[in-house]
């Protein structure tokens, strides 16, 4: 059989689906929306939209059995695949989408990268910036910012586990929620969502396996992401390390208020100081890191001061009341 043949085989089973219009299961944990776009260029595209419906945002590789692409998938353009969900998904859409013109994945900290093409238009590794994209981001007012919760203190307070919970915790009720990992110690999310059963020594195996150095371009392209991020989501946490740094300089521009959890009270004020005094940042909260089980509001009012812990993987299961509520101010205090 020719190559054309193939393609123009390939081409008659989308168009089929698409005249057919298989709808999506109802209630089902994945939805997947088209919608047609066209860049600052004039290239027409499509973007594939990824959205998790469940209230908890977690899928299984199981509900890929049911799952269908949108009618009305072109494949003489391109498409751009979009939303928040687990490589495994992303991989199979593109595999899905492979007879279009090209496929890209939208990394919302650089724009659309391309990474299938059959066209001579684009190159594998292209990338189509959030500005040649176009797109209208409906939570955020046009040349406006989100807010970006920094989130600091010294090694071995909790930092990661908190960050992972609030995002967690907020994101059940505001999808416009992102967790950037601005360090380079190999503690990303999947780290703490790894099975129950994996050991600490486990994840330290992990950890250590991911752990990559300092450069000079590290902190620069943080920034950048962070800014980028902000263009499109109502509130980003950044998880910046353990130590106070002078490269971190970069991470303070492009954030608006910062949080503290400490294990060591000597260890608040330093971070006040670079955060506060140095960028400008608003506090938010100081959160004294404990190996307690307790939680406990402490007299130190504006601002809000917390005794709580511990903030441990497995050991911590919901965001102090107080805490939470106040992070959600940060969601209708658009920059």
């Amino acid at each position: 059989m020719s190559k054309a043949l193939c393609e123009s085989l390939t081409l008659f089973h989308i168009l089929r689906s698409s005249l057919l219009g298989e709808l999506p299961v109802a209630n089902a944990p994945i939805q997947l929306t088209l919608s047609h776009h066209e860049t600052t260029e004039g290239l027409t595209y499509q973007q594939l939209t990824i959205a998790l419906m469940s209230r908890d945002r977690i899928i299984s590789p199981q509900d890929l059995a049911n799952l269908r692409l949108p009618a009305g998938l072109d494949p003489r353009k391109g498409v751009v695949i979009s939303g928040r969900a687990p490589v495994w998904l992303y991989v199979y859409l593109a595999h899905e989408c492979h007879p279009t013109l090209w496929v890209a994945c939208f990394d919302p900290r650089l724009g659309a990268v391309v990474t299938l093409t059959h066209s001579h238009a684009f190159q594998v590794g292209q990338v189509i910036s959030l500005e040649e994209l176009n797109l209208e981001m409906p939570s955020i007012q046009p040349a406006k910012l989100g807010s970006a919760l920094l989130v600091v203190g010294p090694p071995d307070s909790g930092k990661s586990v908190f960050s992972h919970l609030l995002f967690s915790t907020l994101i059940q009720d505001y999808p416009d929620i992102y967790l950037q990992r601005a360090h380079w110690d190999g503690e990303g999310n999947w780290i703490l969502e790894l099975p129950e059963g994996a050991s600490n020594d486990e994840r330290e195996a992990f950890k250590l396996a991911n752990k990559g150095t300092l450069t000079e371009h590290f902190f620069p392209y943080q920034k950048e992401a962070i800014l980028n991020l902000r263009q499109q989501k109502a509130l980003v946490i950044v998880d910046a390390g353990g130590m106070v740094q002078p490269e971190k300089q970069s991470i303070l521009e492009a954030c608006t208020h910062y949080v503290i959890i400490s294990s060591n009270p000597e260890e608040v004020e330093p971070w006040h100081d670079f955060c506060g005094k140095q960028g400008n940042l608003q506090p938010i909260a100081v959160i004294h890191s404990t190996l307690e089980n307790t939680l406990e509001i402490l007299p130190h009012e504006p601002l809000l001061e917390i005794r709580c812990g511990p903030w441990i993987q497995e050991q911590v299961e919901e965001m102090p009341p107080a805490l939470l509520e106040k992070t959600k101010l940060l969601l209708n205090s658009i920059n």
